[in-house]
């Protein structure tokens, strides 16, 4: 690649980050002013959305039809049973308004992370974690306006999201992407009287299997994309800033494939 190519790169992707950054602190003073509620109880934490395909050790299954006791081959664990599935059940308050923000997916679309890696569209809560570059990163830090979106799920009056407990925190394979499963049983889910009938209290803090990374609201990712917008000449990216970028460029190498073809 020549000087003038490379340069001109690296301008595109600093201008990027500072319509980011502008974009950002919009949203936080629009948030001041108009703070979202949800009267459907509010985030549901981390979870799958329903339909959504997991490995098990006799090949994908959807989430809704697993079973305590099934065996998912896990990437800590070896073959783990799953001990508890939760459940979590949204409905709007009425359909023709939209749904409140903080209970919408992620919607990971195929071959965002690696090639075929989701094998196609994965939908997570805001809150779930992927397992990229030997951590675990919040879907919701990781958005990017081409792959990696918010759906708005305009379509849909309710919203089921289901989560696997296994013995220990540990990484399962969802559309053929490593995701986290449930670390900390809580009382959100509606069967959460079933996990306590059979196994009693919950630990109050599990152990992950491996370092959690997340923005700490907008501010935080505001920092980040600054840090990004001068990366191209003086760069102190941290480790999410930088598997950010890596899967924002990817995207967007992506969409230009996907309109040249």
């Amino acid at each position: 690649m020549s000087d003038p190519e490379n340069l001109l790169l690296k301008v595109r992707s600093s201008r990027r980050n500072l319509i980011k950054v502008g974009s950002l602190a919009a949203a936080i003073v629009a948030s001041r002013m108009n703070p979202a509620r949800a009267s459907s109880g509010g985030d549901p934490g981390a979870c799958f959305l329903l339909g959504t395909r997991i490995l098990t050790a006799a090949g994908n299954r959807r989430m809704e039809e697993l079973a305590v006791g099934d065996l998912l081959p896990t990437l800590f664990g070896g073959t783990r049973p799953i001990r508890w599935i939760g459940r979590y059940p949204y409905r709007k308050s009425a359909p023709s308004k939209p749904w409140v923000r903080d209970v919408l997916p992620v919607r990971i679309a195929r071959s965002a992370l690696a090639p075929d890696v989701p094998h196609t569209d994965l939908f997570v809560t805001k809150g779930h974690a992927l397992f990229v570059d030997g951590v675990l990163v919040t879907a919701d830090s990781l958005i990017n306006g081409t792959t990696i979106t918010l759906y708005e799920a305009c379509e849909l009056d309710e919203l089921e999201y289901f989560h696997i407990k296994l013995e220990r925190h540990d990484v399962v394979y969802a559309e053929g992407a490593p995701c986290e499963t449930l670390q900390n049983v809580d009382e959100n889910a509606v069967n959460f009287a079933d996990y306590l009938r059979e196994y009693g209290a919950p630990e109050t803090e599990e152990a992950r299997c491996a370092p959690l990374l997340s923005f700490n609201g907008g501010r935080s990712e505001i920092r980040s994309r600054l840090r990004s917008a001068i990366s191209p000449w003086i760069d102190r990216r941290q480790k999410l800033d930088i598997i950010r970028d890596r899967l924002e460029e990817r995207g967007i190498a992506l969409l230009r494939q996907s309109e040249l073809a």
